[in-house]
């Protein structure tokens, strides 16, 4: 028997780590392109608004990161983030943090629908586009403010639970701290608690890791409110839940036809408007601004006292149990305005620039640099507002704008921006595609459409609209579409098995 050798093959290089780089970027080139043009557009706002944006929260979680301590009107978590960043003295590193978290937002989409639902580079990036490119979303990242770790905290919550379909109690513990995370970074997030815990039970995840979400949220939550009521009297998160739920109803509320729970309870009383004043068509005026038609002053002490909270709070679920019809009209019409293509000045033209990349002209190429808007000199809690940022700051920290940076970000926003009928219609198509599959309770998609549906609907029911509550619905919106877009809009058909997704596509 005569044995023919085989010739040697050569051995083939391995392809070098650049080219392997190179390889995995035309993988995905065109979520690398909208990813470099995001992160261009976010340098360009650095440059045009230095150090920073401000909002008229950002003075108060600056302050809290002076002076730390449980604020009775919203929770620590942000301030928290400002206390561990103040060592660098530069409210410019933190709007970097931020805009890295509006980035990293857009990659936990685009991972999670490449790798968990199969979508083909475009429609993942499609997905991932509002967060990339919304001009209010990037202006929102370079305010001083909560939203952007909000938003990448919760879409972090979805991204881990959808990425595993059979959970351990390990990363039970997890996604039960990033809910804690979420909770006290604004209080909003404590409710989706509960949307997780139900699609956990709907999805049959079993009983150790449901323990476990709930058992690791719980404890710095509850660890928090102890806190909360050693320094404030008050086991809570807040003591303006109350204060707020009555700005809610303020603008409708008739005491004429709550008067017999009135007449019980006559602490109630002086929380009436007086009839012959006109309501002011914005609830929020009720609770922040002083003037006719607010009352929270009569009782000559801070509005945002636990006992004043208490009786507000029981004022507004009179309100809301004698004028049911008044209440679910004055949340209708929040809802529709929440959903139009404009975008018109509300709920004053002072809040409304706040979300602006304000230029109007002043500076130029003549003109480069100007002053944005002097610092305010509120009362804070030792000091004033202005003096607390330059403590922080150690130096200026009032905006400057610069040419032509600035002028290029007001441009781009009076066009590049997510309407809110594009949040609306996302949300229309995830119902469409939850419905589809009743028989599978909805499927993935559930758990990110019930998560971006009460983001939307909450401040509605319970404080009144604003713009900035929109944007961190819209991720998880986008992404409930795109998931019920992946499986098609009819129900797989009987006898067939539905296409399982691409659990280990590549990226």
């Amino acid at each position: 028997m005569v044995t023919v050798a085989e010739p040697a093959q050569a051995d083939v290089p391995a392809p070098s780590k650049g080219a392997r780089l190179l390889g995995f970027l035309k993988r995905r080139r065109l979520f690398v392109i909208a990813f470099v043009l995001g992160a261009v557009l976010r340098v360009i706002a650095m440059l045009g608004f230095r150090p920073a944006m401000w909002f008229n929260d950002s003075y108060e979680y600056v302050s809290v990161a002076l002076h730390p301590r449980p604020h009775p009107i919203r929770p620590d978590g942000y301030g928290f983030w400002l206390l561990i960043l103040k060592p660098f003295h530069s409210f410019a590193l933190v709007v970097f943090t931020q805009h890295l978290m509006g980035l990293a937002t857009a990659v936990l989409i685009y991972v999670l629908l490449r790798r968990k639902f199969g979508l083909p580079d475009w429609g993942a990036t499609l997905a991932a586009l509002p967060v990339l490119f919304d001009a209010y979303q990037i202006q929102l990242e370079q305010l001083i403010m909560s939203d952007s770790m909000f938003t990448l905290l919760i879409v972090g919550v979805v991204t881990l639970i959808l990425w595993h379909r059979r959970m351990s109690w390990k990363t039970g513990a997890v996604i039960g701290l990033l809910l804690a995370l979420t909770a006290l970074t604004r209080s909003i997030g404590l409710p989706i608690l509960a949307v997780v815990v139900a699609f956990l039970l709907v999805k049959r995840t079993g009983w150790k890791p449901i323990c476990a979400v709930v058992t690791a949220c719980a404890v710095p939550v509850v660890a928090y409110m102890a806190w909360f009521a050693g320094t404030n009297g008050q086991f809570a998160m807040t003591q303006s839940d109350g204060l707020i739920l009555y700005m809610r109803v303020a603008k409708f509320a008739d005491c004429k036809k709550i008067k017999p729970d009135l007449q019980r309870e006559q602490d109630l009383i002086p929380l009436c408007n007086n009839p012959s004043i006109e309501r002011h068509p914005f609830s929020q005026l009720y609770l922040w601004w002083r003037g006719e038609g607010e009352v929270l002053h009569r009782w000559g002490t801070d509005k945002f006292d636990s006992s004043i909270n208490d009786l507000a709070g029981r004022f507004a679920k009179r309100a809301i149990l004698a004028q049911p019809g008044d209440y679910l009209s004055a949340v209708t019409g929040d809802l529709l305005r929440s959903f139009r293509w404009d975008r018109p000045v509300f709920p004053n033209p002072d809040t409304w620039m706040q979300y602006q990349f304000y230029n109007q002209g002043r500076v130029t190429k003549n003109d480069p640099e100007r002053l944005y808007a002097s610092l305010p000199k509120w009362p804070s809690y030792q000091g004033t507002t202005d003096r607390d940022l330059v403590t922080y700051e150690q130096g200026r920290a009032s905006t400057k704008i610069y040419w032509p940076w600035a002028t290029f970000m007001e441009r781009y926003q009076r066009i590049f921006y997510l309407p809110g009928l594009g949040v609306g219609i996302a949300l229309l198509v995830g119902i469409v595609g939850a419905v589809v599959r009743w028989r599978r309770l909805g499927g993935p998609l559930l758990l990110p459409l019930v998560a971006a549906a009460a983001l939307v609907v909450a401040p509605a029911a319970t404080a009144e609209f604003d713009y900035r509550y929109l944007l961190p619905a819209a991720p998880l919106a986008f992404l409930a579409a795109a998931i019920a877009l992946r499986h098609g809009v009819r129900p797989p058909r009987r006898g067939r098995p539905a296409a399982a997704p691409a659990e280990k596509a590549a990226v």
